[in-house]
This record gives structure tokens, sequence and C-alpha cells, in this order.
């Protein structure tokens, strides 16, 4: 009975697939379908995904910013993230410089244009009004320039200096700022008519002082939570 089964399995998947030729197809009188005359639409081949690569334009192109201050700067960044959130601008002092060169730089990190203007340095800090910053301190009443990373803590108003910007020191170096009230401010001794009459800016207590006509948008654009970064 098995084998029969079995037998009877096999013959009739041999008729089956004998229906499946060609001569059995015509012999039962069924015709297939006349092709199309019109050719096979072809298959749209997948859209290629295009991606755009912005590229950033390159960082002070003209080399306002010597390299060494402008990689210390970038470092600070990073390292001080935390405190200094905002990356579209920072400000830069190169206390190397002259203090009747420009030396204060706005670097605008989207762009990468840079803006120089002028800053004086604290009179301790050039106690023979050379012209030139030699030492800084972090000591309160020593009346020297600090160096190091500072975040820029917002607008506001001093009874003695008027309109300025508050700054919070963010290293060893300079973390008593705020107890020495060191802001960017105007002052007389760092206008234009005082550089042309002495040839120098004159000398702060340890503050980023600049002139009266350069204060109003420095100040507004530094705000709050910007890096200014100050090194020699």
């Amino acid at each position: 009975m098995i084998l029969a089964r079995r037998g009877f399995i096999l013959g009739g998947a041999a008729i089956l697939s004998g229906c499946a030729t060609t001569s059995a197809t015509h012999a039962s009188g069924f015709r297939p379908l006349a092709a199309s005359a019109q050719p096979p639409r072809p298959v749209p081949a997948a859209t290629a995904i295009q991606t755009v690569q912005v590229v950033a334009p390159p960082l002070d192109p003209r080399g306002v910013v010597r390299k060494d201050l402008m990689d210390r700067a970038m470092a600070a960044l990073d390292i001080h993230h935390r405190r200094v959130p905002l990356r579209d601008r920072m400000y830069l002092v190169d206390f190397q410089k002259y203090s009747g060169e420009e030396r204060l730089y706005e670097v605008d990190l989207v762009a990468g244009h840079v803006t120089a203007l002028r800053t004086c340095h604290g009179r301790g800090s050039d106690p023979a009004h050379s012209g030139f910053a030699r030492n800084f301190s972090n000591t309160p009443e020593s009346y020297m320039s600090s160096v190091g990373a500072y975040a820029t803590a917002g607008a506001s108003h001093g009874a003695q200096q008027g309109p300025n910007v508050l700054l919070d020191g963010l290293e060893y170096s300079n973390d008593r700022a705020r107890e020495r009230a060191i802001i960017v401010h105007g002052a007389d001794y760092a206008d234009p008519d005082f550089l042309a009459r002495e040839g120098k800016l004159g000398r702060s207590y340890g503050c980023f002082s600049v002139a009266h006509t350069d204060l109003p948008a420095l100040r507004e654009r530094m705000g709050q939570g910007r890096l200014l970064f100050a090194w020699a």
C-alpha cells in the first residue's frame, strides 16, 4: 500500500510536469497572450543622494593675530566651554604689543574675520610707562594686568567708571578679577587724542580700558558668556 501510494504521487507529479510543457499547452488549445508592441518601461534607478559639505571660511585669513595666541585662545574655548558657551565670537588681547598699537581683537568665529582695537594695560605691569606690559599679577592692589581666560559677564554700570563689561577670571592667574574689579570700560587715557599727544595709551589699574568711542559697540557685542583671552 505504501509503495502504491508513492508510485501514484510520482506519477501525478510527472503528469503535472507534462502539463507545463509547450506541447501540452498547444494540445489543450490554450494560446499565450501576444507580447505588447511597446517595450517594457524601464525601472527608474534610485535617485542619488547628494551631500553638500559646508566649508567654514578660514579663521583670520590676513594673519592679524599671532598664531600662538590664536591657538591658546582656541584651546581655552574647549577647556572652559561650560563657562564660555557662546562661540560666535571671542576677544583676544596681545600684551606683547606696544600700547599704542591695536592689540584687542574681536575674532568672528563664524565668518573668520578679525577686528582690531586698542586697549590699555595696568600701571603695575609697566611702572616706567614704556608702553609695554612686562609684569602680570592676580594680587589685589598690584595694579597689574592679569593674563589668562576670562568669561564676559554682561554689561554693567559703575559709579566711577560708568558703562562697562564685567569679567570673571577662569584661571589661577586671574580668578580674583571680580575682587579686583577688573572690567572693560572707557577711559580718557585710551582715547585717540591721548594717543596722538603721548604716542601711547595711558595705564589702568589692571582693567582693559578702551576708547570711549569703541566702548558702546564693544559692550553690546561682548555680552555674557564669551571668551576674553589675554596673553603676553
